[in-house]
C-alpha cells in the first residue's frame, strides 16, 4: 500500500498579495527583527503572534556564549511568553520572519521541535493556528493551520 501525503499551503510571490492583517503582522515582525541577538550565527529570527484580542506580540531569537545549545529560538520564546502572560488569549496566527543581514527572499520554515510546540499549543486551544513564514522580503508561505506542515506530530492521545 502506498499513501500519498498532500500538503496544502498558499504561496504568495509578493507581499502586496497578502491581506492587510497578514501584512500588518509581518511588518510588525520586521520592525523588531533587529533586536534579535544572533552574534554567533548572524541569523536573526522574529516570531509574531496575533491573539484573539487583536494584540500582536513579537519575540526574537537569543544566542548566548554556549551557542547553539543554550540559545533560545523566537518561536519558543513567543509561545512560552504567551502561555504565561495571556492565559485566556488564543493564538489566531503566527508569523516567522528570518534571515541573515542580507535581505533574502526565500521563505524559511521553523524546525520540527518548534513545530511540535505549536501543535501542542493548538491542541490545548482546540483550534487551528494559521502560520506564515517568509524571508526579509519576497515570497510568503501560508498554512491555514500549523498541523498541515507537521502531519505526523505527537498528540496527547498517542503519549
Amino acid at each position: 500500500m502506498i499513501n500519498v501525503l498532500d500538503v496544502k499551503y498558499k504561496e504568495y510571490s509578493h507581499w502586496k498579495e497578502l491581506s492587510n492583517q497578514d501584512l500588518l503582522i509581518i511588518n510588525k515582525a520586521k520592525e523588531t527583527r533587529n533586536f534579535a541577538y544572533a552574534n554567533h550565527s548572524k541569523f536573526k529570527v522574529v516570531a509574531a503572534l496575533l491573539l484573539d484580542n487583536n494584540k500582536i506580540l513579537t519575540e526574537n531569537n537569543q544566542e548566548i556564549g554556549a551557542y547553539p545549545s543554550s540559545s533560545i529560538c523566537a518561536e519558543r520564546t513567543i509561545i512560552f511568553y504567551t502561555v504565561t502572560n495571556y492565559l485566556c488569549a488564543k493564538i489566531i496566527k503566527m508569523v516567522v520572519v528570518a534571515g541573515k543581514h542580507n535581505p533574502i527572499s526565500i521563505p524559511l520554515s521553523t524546525c520540527k521541535a518548534r513545530r511540535q510546540i505549536l501543535i501542542k499549543y493548538k491542541c490545548r486551544l482546540k483550534m487551528p493556528i494559521e502560520f506564515l513564514f517568509t524571508g526579509i522580503k519576497g515570497k510568503v508561505i501560508k498554512f491555514s493551520q500549523c498541523a498541515n506542515f507537521l502531519p505526523f506530530s505527537f498528540y496527547e492521545s498517542t503519549l
